[in-house]
């Protein structure tokens, strides 16, 4: 088992983590006709939004309560009120995805009676979802703001209903892209069940064009498709951080779950079909017989490559481990692993230690690898020590298509191992050449 380590620095160097308030907002963005809103100031904001519109290259929704040192002392009831009534005259958003940050939550404001107050004085807002989540961002990290705001989805929105055989509920946690969501979407469809996706990032900000312009999200999860998730059959969490959330679905109605922590590689995605064959009663469509041998030969082309490589790590919980444990199966050694939040996962990691820690935390546990795996900020890491970098995570600011990339399933395991491969590749290469 790994032993967590957290360095005890006043403070950190070169950041890995983004806040709790900007994984609610991602979670929230992957729902229609949503406008996340900011319980904070200007500045906590328009920091989300500029990472958001940065990795995804989208309009982004954002709106903000807009606290000021004022308002700050006295309480932010009235800019909570005022910025409520505003998003719904100018926005008309289907839902209102609330959640606060490290000014209001250090104040300690009440939101929950906040709430209450606006609604009896409001009462126009009756039929309007307004979803709160509580997210410092002193604490925690993308993961956990994503987690807890999805948990606060299932918990206000779903409502009961007559069960259907063929609908299951997929949960999806912050370690997936647009791109891996419509796959497994697609996984799912192709075995005759219909699937309601919390948070559909897909339908949202896989990077299409549409016709018309809305100053709220254009995709995603419906307030209908929200509403009849107690009518499902089974609940699929994908990410072991969406486990909370499959069991608030199953205490509140009864509905089982199951959880897979990573869909990359052979083995998991043998599992998840396998899965989807047994609710579905159908057989396997040949399509996956062909692109699982097509993985297989990939991984023959790909392990020369591969083979004790060492490789270091900095990614958010969820996301480390399914990358680790897919290079461990390849014949890569980890290292070193470096994430931003607490996770169970993380002890089960075949690695001595596991840092919760920053870039410069990284910098000096990598020194000697073969590979680096971390967001766009490893950049200036990989350059000073030499070592090339592969992209994963959030944010990605230098790479094109991160909406719609995919590593999931056996197409996005094959790709995976095809664009890691290549790096390797031509590191041997340059190294033949300069012998």
């Amino acid at each position: 088992m790994a032993v967590i380590t957290t360095p005890k620095k006043s403070v950190a160097v070169n950041p890995l983590k983004q806040s709790q308030p900007l994984g609610a907002a991602l979670a929230y963005l992957g729902l229609k006709g949503v406008m996340p809103l900011f319980h904070g100031s200007q500045g906590c904001t328009a920091f989300a939004k500029v990472m958001l519109v940065r990795h995804y290259r989208e309009a982004i929704p954002l709106s903000t309560t807009a606290m000021t040192e004022v308002s700050t002392v006295l309480g932010g009831e009235e800019n909570v009120e005022q910025a409520i009534l505003t998003l719904v005259e100018k926005s008309k958003p289907s839902i209102i995805g609330l959640c606060t940050t490290g000014l209001t939550e250090t104040r300690g404001d009440d939101m929950d009676g906040i709430l209450k107050n606006i609604r009896k004085r409001h009462p126009e807002l009756f039929d309007l979802p307004i979803v709160f989540t509580s997210t410092p961002d002193y604490k925690g990290a993308l993961q956990d703001g994503y987690a807890a705001a999805v948990e606060s989805i299932v918990t206000e929105l779903p409502q009961p209903g007559e069960v259907r055989s063929d609908q299951v509920n997929l949960l999806v946690s912050s370690a997936f892209t647009p791109g891996d969501v419509q796959e497994i979407k697609d996984m799912i469809t192709a075995f005759g069940l219909t699937p309601i996706v919390v948070p559909d990032l897909s339908a949202s900000l896989d990077g299409h064009l549409d016709d018309s312009y809305g100053a709220v999200t254009g995709g995603g999860t419906t307030l209908a498709e929200l509403r009849e998730m107690g009518s499902s059959v089974f609940t699929l969490a994908v990410g072991d951080s969406m486990t909370k959330a499959a069991e608030i679905l199953q205490e509140r109605f009864d509905i089982p779950f199951e959880v897979f922590d990573r869909l990359t590689g052979l083995g998991v995605v043998d599992e998840f079909i396998q899965c989807l064959a047994d609710l579905s009663g159908a057989e396997v469509p040949a399509k996956f017989s062909h692109q699982r041998r097509q993985l297989q030969d990939a991984m023959l082309d790909t392990h020369f490559y591969f083979g004790r490589k060492k490789v270091a790590i900095a990614l958010e919980p969820d996301l480390l481990w399914s990358t680790a444990q897919f290079l461990e199966s390849m014949g890569c050694e980890i290292q070193a692993a470096v994430t931003t939040t607490k996770s169970p996962l993380l002890e089960q990691l075949a690695i001595d230690s596991v840092t919760i820690g920053d870039l410069e935390d990284f910098e000096q546990l990598a020194v000697g690898a073969d590979l680096l795996i971390t967001n766009s900020h490893g950049k200036a890491v990989s350059k000073r020590l030499g070592i090339p970098l592969y992209r994963q995570g959030f944010p990605i600011f230098d790479r094109l298509g991160n909406g719609q990339f995919s590593k999931v399933g056996y197409q996005g395991t094959t790709q995976l191992l095809f664009n890691i491969g290549n790096l390797l590749l031509e590191v041997e290469e340059a190294h033949a050449a300069g012998a």
